[in-house]
């Protein structure tokens, strides 16, 4: 089992930052991947970003540029840093972890950009 716990989302203006934190707990050393997705109202969860164990990431094309995945693999944690933040960022950012034959999920974090 892999425990995923999100923060860092909220109320962001247009053009504005945020950075969001997806800890892991469990068995982390199942862990080949992760990655954050998204979903806004009426739509389906979309990739944003992903992160392999050996650093290789991966970007959805309507976040590239802007938004940047790393990994502490001290603290067994991953950020999503999002830069020129647009409205249609606006979504509920999950936090994925991959192990063998299966994916573990976050509890999601409110991201909101609006003037």
């Amino acid at each position: 089992q892999v425990q995923l716990v999100e923060s860092g989302g909220g109320l962001v203006q247009p053009g504005g930052s945020l950075i969001l934190s997806c800890a892991a707990s469990g068995s982390i050393f199942s862990i080949y991947a992760m990655g954050w997705y998204r979903q806004a109202p009426g739509k389906q969860r979309e990739l944003v970003a992903t992160i392999t164990s050996g650093g290789r990431t991966n970007y959805a094309d309507s976040v590239k540029g802007r938004f940047t995945i790393s990994r502490d693999n001290a603290k067994n944690t991953v950020y999503l840093q999002m830069n020129s933040l647009k409205p249609e960022d606006t979504a509920v950012y999950y936090c994925n972890a991959a192990v063998p034959a299966r994916g573990y999920w976050g509890q999601g974090t409110q991201v909101t950009v609006s003037s």
